[in-house]
């Protein structure tokens, strides 16, 4: 899955009816909702939408015929495998009815092009692991969790050692945890969080 680097912007004009699409990445249900109000024209026709957050999606005609503009939209969200991801298209009506393939066209199609402009980041899925060491062992391993990508959240000590708290690739966790172990000669105590 893939999410958008930053806002990106297209537009197409379809029948003297302009079409405006703005993309952008969202963390969760609250960052659409603002992005959609942000970027909504009060003075267009209809600002139609679609968000996706994982399994969690909505989307929105707003007037246009049911299933014309909201859902096309999702279905180019869907199509590029993207995630985390708001989309809204404006329209200024040109005077002429486009029918519903053409409004299932346009909307989705004005959608697509701007998300296939959009620059793209893969997401990776992470997991919270909780990593208690000897204080002979720390510099050793944080060494080596570093090399690995991993990034350490929290670093605390008590009187037995240094406990780290790290976030790491979920398909590489079991792996990292066993290195880990390997490398303090069984000594370090690893879980993860829930």
């Amino acid at each position: 899955m893939f999410t958008l680097k930053r806002i990106e912007t297209a537009n197409q004009d379809v029948k003297k009816s302009r079409f405006l699409a703005f993309a952008a990445p969202i963390t969760d249900e609250q960052a659409a909702k603002d992005f959609l109000a942000a970027h909504s024209d009060p003075t267009a026709n209809h600002n139609c939408w679609a968000w996706r957050i994982g399994q969690a999606y909505r989307f929105s005609d707003d007037g246009e015929p049911s299933g014309t503009a909201g859902k096309p939209i999702l279905a180019a969200i869907d199509g590029q495998e993207l995630d985390r991801v708001a989309v809204v298209v404006t329209r200024w009506f040109g005077g002429i009815l486009l029918g519903s393939g053409g409004l299932v066209r346009a909307y989705g199609g004005t959608a697509a092009l701007c998300l296939r402009a959009a620059e793209k980041i893969e997401m990776i899925e992470t997991v919270r692991a909780t990593v208690a060491l000897d204080f002979s062992d720390m510099a050793l391993i944080k060494a080596r969790l570093l090399a690995r990508d991993v990034a350490i959240i929290n670093e605390s000590f008590t009187d037995k050692g240094p406990v780290l708290t790290v976030e790491l690739r979920k398909d590489e966790a079991e792996a990292t945890l066993t290195m880990v172990v390997d490398l303090s000669r069984g000594k370090a105590v690893v879980s993860l969080d829930d």
